[in-house]
């Protein structure tokens, strides 16, 4: 029970970093010696010091020392160099006795690896408290690093029977402010934001986090764009002063217009078209490669569609409006192909239902 009290004082640690990390997974720490709490950290940011570290600092600020004190951490503690030294050397040289660790690396390279040479150490090691929640708390992360390719979590507005636009391409507004707020804390924890060209035509969206207070890192912007059909006018070209607006598009797309995207300081990408669409797994595996571990796919419905007949969502967060559009020319939250068979569908794990004054949110995985 008491491993358990400061894995959860740990995680809330981690919490701190969501959104902030990538491509780094959030971590967060806990010193405690003789059951009281020395001092606490969090993973902030790719490139600083690492949950451990930052424990360990912050319980010698205190005054304290570490030597013969138990550490918590949400994550196994590293055991190789990256943009920072290993942990584990830390953990030894600093005489912390006892490891605590939620989750083992799912790294297939590094798995184990920090915990077994910890043990070889002469410190003794405890795995797999709250093992669930530490785990559940880096999906995204878990996932990237092992495929490379981001998590996706599908995103979008609707209304009871499942329409996201009236046939005259009307969708502002379907849900009411609170559920508009939820769902700009959902952007500010992912790494890049992607829709298709029509809901740039149609919405002329900035795809950024717009949150009272906000300063963290914009995420990516990403547009399918097959044709190359994006204005040059648009919020995400003329938005683009920090260089983050991404747009894919056809390898038939003409040079010159390519060129054009390129004078903005857009990056552009080619990939191979699948059924008319670009090709959906080029596409994450170009996001991948550049470090997105966390992609929110907002639409519109041929996106969302595409993304679901090639079974790369992860996530959903449904906004549910209590409104019945009908009609069959609005437009549906999903198209595609579909399935025909019910056995075919794609099946929602840990669903959970959530209220935001008349709205609801739909939440689980596929």
């Amino acid at each position: 029970m008491q491993d358990e009290v400061f894995m959860r004082m740990a995680l809330r640690e981690a919490r701190k970093g969501l959104g902030r990390t990538s491509p780094n997974p959030c971590v967060g720490a806990v010193v405690v010696k003789n059951g009281r709490v020395l001092g606490k950290g969090w993973h902030r940011a790719a490139g600083l010091p690492h949950a451990e570290v930052e424990a360990v600092r912050d319980a010698e600020h205190n005054g304290h020392s570490v030597r013969g004190a138990t550490l918590y951490v949400t994550l196994e503690p590293c055991s190789t160099w990256g943009r920072t030294p290993p942990c584990a050397g830390l953990i030894v040289e600093k005489g912390i006795r006892h490891v605590v660790a939620g989750a083992t690396d799912p790294n297939p390279r590094h798995r184990g690896k920090g915990l077994h040479w910890l043990k070889k150490m002469g410190v003794r090691v405890t795995d797999g408290v709250l093992e669930r929640e530490c785990l559940n708390l880096n999906r995204g992360w878990n996932h990237w690093i092992v495929n490379r390719t981001p998590w996706v979590i599908a995103k979008c507005g609707m209304t009871l029977d499942g329409k996201i636009a009236t046939a005259q391409q009307e969708s502002k507004w379907i849900t009411g402010a609170g559920a508009r707020q939820e769902a700009q804390r959902l952007r500010s924890r992912v790494d890049a934001i992607l829709v298709g060209i029509n809901t740039v035509l149609a919405d002329d969206p900035s795809l950024t986090v717009r949150l009272p207070g906000y300063h963290g890192k914009q995420p990516w912007r990403v547009a399918l764009d097959a044709k190359g059909r994006i204005p040059l006018k648009s919020r995400l070209v003329q938005g683009n002063e920090d260089g983050r607006t991404w747009i894919f598009v056809s390898k038939n797309t003409s040079q010159r217009r390519v060129r054009q995207l390129l004078e903005q300081g857009i990056k552009v990408s080619r990939v191979n078209e699948r059924n008319g669409r670009l090709n959906v797994a080029a596409v994450l595996k170009g996001l991948g490669d550049a470090g997105i571990v966390n992609l929110l796919v907002e639409g519109g419905g041929g996106v969302l569609g595409s993304f679901l007949d090639e079974q790369c969502i992860h996530e959903v967060c449904l906004f549910v409006a209590p409104m019945i559009l009908g009609g069959k020319g609005s437009v549906k939250a999903f198209g595609g192909k579909g399935v025909l068979k019910w056995s075919e569908s794609a099946k929602i794990s840990e669903c959970q239902v959530f209220k935001i004054k008349k709205d609801l949110i739909v939440k689980g995985f596929i």
